[in-house]
């Protein structure tokens, strides 16, 4: 079932209970109304027969002529008939009969039976209301005076008062109100149908052109994108997010694409090297030396090769592992004096210098041997980019919400074009191809990566023939925290990536 079905049927659903509930209540509210007006019409006229009686000590007076009567003994939708009968059940001779001769005795042998004296019954194949009250004459006075009465009245002993009204009229009209009412809910019924469905239908057909679209792409047609409204409403934003995945998923592709690439290159060639000096010195036999020295530039080009694969392994971990690696409170002033003293001795080390605060225990959350990496890293990159005897300094110092370690050197420096993709794998500018300097481009890219597993960031500022800065930002920790670090992770094998 389609969502645009599902959505009409709920709404459909609620809307016919919504119909049937203010049906009902309006036929109830109308057909009581109805009846109440029939027992109205009643109860006025008995009251308007009871007046034309006059009740004596001797008997039951019946004076129609002297008082009037209004009411309505036929014409109209539902006219009010009526009979008075004495106390034998014989109509006055004044008085209209109700209906006919045959319906008299059994209204009022039915009303007599029931209390109160009111009772609905089907004559002549129509539903009649009838109502009945008796007047009986008043007991004899106390003090035993004679009565008075006129000497031409006729007194009755009792009078029995009946009115009647059809109630065809009140059945016709809630039969009509009640096709009314169904035919209104079933017209709105069947328009809210229609413009629910086409209104479902236009809501959610950006949803299906979604759909379309995501069905037609392919690892081949990464760049194109889901078609997106300009409502500005939930779809729109569901579109946005979607495209924007699928610009980070391009992005990675593409990053994938050039860095497998690249990765074959660089692998390529030390592999093709190694194997022309194996051939050339398998070509003819050759003195102890001559093969000493084919091995030497061999494993020269194996150990370079060693390398970048460990480089590349460590950013395949990097990218795949769930879990970060354990950090603690390092405590860094002294971390890099014992870095230093246990740092392998080059042809730079006396170059390097150290700016850090006096009197200051700056503590981040980090990693000894990780940041000991990172930092083998920016100094060996330094010193490969800068003229030997020229400083290179490692300034410690602390901003509001993290500890700042920069490596700063005096060197060539990098064009304005190239910073975004200095940190990219197997980048490498045009000048420092051209300077002939060697590498593989997976350095920095590397040192970014390891900082972001120890939850900073690296940051490069450069200018042209002055030098660059990279500046490590570390996490922060209040100085009680600091803990010595393990002299042991300190400065791992300088062959590790």
């Amino acid at each position: 079932m389609t969502l645009t079905t599902r959505l009409s049927v709920f709404f459909l659903g609620a809307l016919a209970l919504v119909l049937a509930g203010f049906s009902t209540t309006l036929f109830v509210l109308a057909r009581g109304y109805l009846y109440g007006q029939v027992e109205e019409r009643l109860d006025s006229a008995l009251n308007t027969l009871v007046a034309a009686v006059e009740i004596k000590p001797e008997g039951v007076e019946w004076e129609p002529h002297e008082r009037q009567l209004s009411l309505a003994h036929s014409g109209g939708d539902d006219p009010v008939s009526w009979s008075v009968c004495d106390d034998r059940g014989v109509p006055l001779p004044s008085s209209p009969v109700l209906v006919d001769d045959g319906f008299l005795p059994i209204a009022s042998a039915a009303l007599q039976s029931s209390d109160p004296a009111r009772q609905t019954l089907s004559h002549a194949g129509q539903d009649w209301r009838v109502g009945q009250r008796r007047v009986e004459k008043k007991a004899a006075s106390a003090d035993g005076s004679p009565p008075h009465s006129e000497p031409d009245a006729i007194l009755y002993p009792a009078l029995t008062l009946t009115a009647a009204t059809p109630l065809g009229p009140v059945q016709a009209k809630l039969r009509t109100l009640i096709g009314v009412l169904v035919g209104l809910s079933a017209g709105l019924w069947l328009t809210a149908a229609a413009l629910g469905r086409w209104t479902c239908r236009r809501a959610l057909a950006p949803v299906s052109r979604m759909a379309t679209a995501a069905r037609s792409m392919s690892a081949a047609s990464l760049d194109e994108r889901l078609p997106n409204s300009k409502t500005e409403d939930e779809l729109h934003e569901l579109g946005k997010a979607f495209n924007g995945l699928l610009d980070r998923l391009q992005e990675s592709f593409e990053r994938q694409r050039r860095f497998t690439g690249d990765a074959s290159h660089q692998l390529r060639t030390p592999l093709a090297a190694m194997l022309g000096q194996v051939e050339v010195a398998l070509r003819h036999d050759r003195m102890a030396e001559a093969y000493r020295a084919a091995l030497d530039r061999v494993h020269g080009q194996a150990l370079e090769l060693q390398q970048i694969v460990e480089m590349l392994l460590f950013l395949a971990r990097a990218d795949a592992e769930s879990s970060p690696p354990a950090r603690e409170p390092l405590g860094l002033t002294a971390w890099l004096e014992d870095y230093f003293a246990r740092r392998a001795a080059d042809a730079r080390s006396t170059d390097v210098k150290i700016d850090a605060p006096k009197g200051e225990r700056l503590v981040a959350d980090s990693n000894a041997a990780l940041l000991s990496q990172l930092l083998d890293t920016l100094l060996d990159n330094a010193c490969k980019y800068s003229v030997p005897g020229t400083p290179i300094v490692l300034r410690l110092r602390r901003e509001p919400a993290a500890i700042a370690l920069d490596v700063e050197d005096s060197g060539c420096g990098i064009l304005a074009e190239d910073l975004p993709h200095v940190f990219e794998p197997f980048y490498r500018s045009a000048a420092a191809r051209r300077s002939g300097i060697g590498g593989v481009g997976l350095g920095l890219a590397v040192a970014r990566r390891i900082t972001l597993v120890l939850g900073g960031s690296l940051d490069v500022e450069s200018t042209l023939g002055r030098g660059s800065r990279f500046t490590i930002r570390l996490p922060s920790l209040p100085d009680a925290q600091a803990r010595p670090a393990d002299p042991a992770l300190l400065v791992p094998d300088r062959n590790r990536a």
